[in-house]
């Protein structure tokens, strides 16, 4: 009986021992696994790196991410210097290339415990730039260092998994909101037309069949200034023929330059009068200025139609072998340099119409936004009144059409009015919706980032203003943000996993 409590009593400490290693073991795993995640930017690079925690006398690495910015995308090639600097005294490790596409893997060995910094110094062939990560600390004792790593590690139950690797390949930027104003925006439908001068409607001179001279008067088809585009003939019409016509002027400034030159030489002679002199002068002046009047655009055959400046044709009013009449519009020609776009809003906002200053201008067709700086715009005129037959008023806006606008068309427009109010902005890519829900993903570190509802203010179409949910110090994904809420989607990763390379 005392043999098996015996036995007993030393199963029981074997499996307590067991347990006890097992447990220690775990612990062990856990510090293994605990490292320290380091951001840091500058005006040309993003740095994150994950670093074992600095220990005095002990080998960490440091596995460190280098972005381009404002490009995210990977440091491909450089020389890059990281240098532990504490209490007087440096450690350093070069590295004259990546080990791979945007990562380096660092080696450092501290010399002294305490708070001190650690600097990237960063050489590439547009130049030498440097990195400064701050209050830095190394520890004497491992099992300090780790458990001071642990109390620091971040957390969010909503938080996705987004790698430097991943964000690598695509269109990716994270920002802080901005602070700036942001005044009442009136958002509205414009018709995009020609502006004034920049384009112009060629009408007949005279009455005839129109006959075109080539095979390429087509709508949208480029022309030059003085190009002839087709003529008008008058031949075989029994009135108003303009051949005729022509003929006659013709022939009536032949016999009055005949006439006036034989009495020309007659006067020299004083063998006819001064008044039938000036009488044949008056008669060959007058069929003159017709002949010449006529034979800038006609000839036999009729009028030339030609084109008064450079451009395309925008419309062709007429057909090949139509009657037209003197005055009827024939062809409209367009630079398509200067658009103006005419809109219309409500008359609530008539005390506020001249406050506009700004405006953003979205094309329907391929859903580009432009600013009015960027298109060189400015307001025009806005109404002050209505009529009748319309009850909304009336603004304008003249751009040059620097996009891709189709006149004729039609844009969406955010009118942006002056104001001193503050508000928390940010772009509108940044914003993903939910059942009518607004969120974001902010960045906790550039690998991992939480969901986060927003509530949302007015839209000037490029940016949204933010009432609740964000502080301005908090970066957010401001380009990639639905790949990230893919990555979301496709299944939740473990936000301290981290990866290897």
């Amino acid at each position: 009986m005392k043999t098996k409590m015996l036995l007993f009593a030393v199963l029981a400490l074997f499996f307590a021992s067991c347990q006890t290693n097992q447990n220690h073991d775990a612990e062990e795993s856990h510090h293994d696994e605990v490292s320290l995640k380091i951001t840091a930017y500058s005006n040309e690079f993003e740095l994150f790196a994950e670093a074992d925690p600095f220990v005095l006398g002990q080998s960490g690495e440091i596995l460190s991410h280098f972005s381009h910015l404002p490009s995210f995308m990977a440091l491909e090639n450089g020389s890059i210097t990281a240098r532990l600097k504490i209490n007087g005294k440096e450690t350093s490790h070069t590295l004259d290339k990546p080990t791979r596409k945007g990562i380096y893997k660092f080696v450092l060995t501290p010399e002294t415990e305490g708070v001190g910094q650690l600097v990237f110094d960063i050489v590439t062939e547009k130049g030498n730039f440097q990195l400064i990560v701050p209050e830095v600390q190394v520890y004497s004792d491992e099992h300090d260092a780790i458990h001071a790593a642990e109390q620091i590690v971040t957390s969010s139950t909503n938080a996705t998994v987004f790698t430097k690797e991943q964000s690598w390949k695509i269109d990716f930027a994270t920002e802080y909101p901005k602070v700036e104003s942001f005044g009442q925006v009136i958002k509205t439908t414009a018709q995009v037309q020609s502006a004034q001068g920049d384009e112009i409607i060629i009408t007949a001179k005279t009455n005839g069949i129109v006959l075109f001279t080539a095979e390429n008067v087509l709508e949208g088809k480029g022309v030059s200034s003085g190009q002839v585009l087709f003529s008008i003939s008058g031949r075989g019409l029994a009135n108003n023929n303009s051949a005729v016509y022509f003929q006659e002027v013709k022939n009536n400034y032949e016999k009055a330059k005949a006439d006036y030159e034989r009495l020309a030489e007659l006067a020299k002679d004083k063998i006819t009068s001064e008044k039938d002199l000036l009488n044949a002068k008056n008669q060959y002046d007058n069929a003159k200025a017709n002949y010449d009047n006529l034979i800038k655009n006609f000839n036999a055959s009729g009028q030339n139609v030609t084109s008064s400046m450079n451009g395309y044709i925008k419309q062709v009013l007429v057909k090949n072998g139509q009657y037209v009449e003197a005055g009827q519009a024939i062809v409209v020609v367009s630079q398509n340099k200067s658009l103006l776009l005419k809109a219309e809003v409500q008359q609530k906002y008539a005390p506020i119409l001249a406050t506009i200053n700004s405006a953003n201008i979205r094309t329907l067709h391929n859903d580009e936004i432009y600013s009015l700086d960027e298109l060189n715009g400015k307001i025009v005129s806005f109404g002050r009144n209505t009529n009748k037959d319309n009850f909304l008023l009336p603004i304008n806006i003249q751009i040059d059409n620097k996009g891709d606008f189709v006149s004729g068309g039609f844009v969406e427009l955010y009118l942006k009015t002056l104001t001193n109010t503050q508000a928390l902005t940010i772009p509108n890519a940044a914003l993903m919706e939910e059942q009518g829900a607004y969120f974001v993903f902010v960045q906790v570190n550039p690998e991992l980032f939480e969901k986060r509802e927003v509530k949302v203010g007015v839209s000037d179409g490029l940016k949204t203003e933010i009432v609740k949910g964000i502080a301005q110090q908090e970066r957010v994904v401001t380009e990639g943000a639905i790949l990230v809420k893919l990555a979301q989607a496709t299944g939740t990763l473990d936000a301290h996993s981290g990866h290897n390379h």
